[in-house]
């Protein structure tokens, strides 16, 4: 158990939404030595600060255990999974259809040199 709380800790309500899309340790493995919930809050701190992996304060697990599931899960689609369904309820609560129906691309033009070619 951490010592302090940060303030990138997922809440409980943002927790519970959260751990229906983070997947269960395995049946008949090892039991888990960290709770889903601990691996989320530490990597939402990281994402949070823009701090590296490594740098990760130690009442969080080890960060390289940390990262594994960060990119275990990514790989696994947990994360777009999760930010779909999260858009879907907002558009739902805002009385709006549950898929965009237009998107809207930003670009930026930078010159890049003074002489042509």
């Amino acid at each position: 158990m951490r010592q302090q709380d940060y303030p990138s800790d997922v809440t409980d309500a943002e927790w519970d939404i959260l751990k229906t899309y983070i997947p269960e340790p395995l049946p008949g493995g090892r039991k888990a030595t960290y709770s889903r919930r601990e691996i989320v809050n530490a990597i939402c701190y990281v994402l949070r600060t823009g701090c590296g992996w490594a740098y990760l304060p130690h009442d969080f697990p080890n960060w390289k255990t940390v990262y594994d599931y960060f990119r275990h899960w990514k790989r696994a689609g947990i994360w777009q999974q999760a930010n779909r369904a999260l858009r879907e309820q907002v558009r739902i609560r805002e009385g709006r259809e549950a898929q965009p129906s237009a998107a809207v691309i930003d670009s930026q033009s930078v010159q890049t040199t003074e002489k042509g070619g």
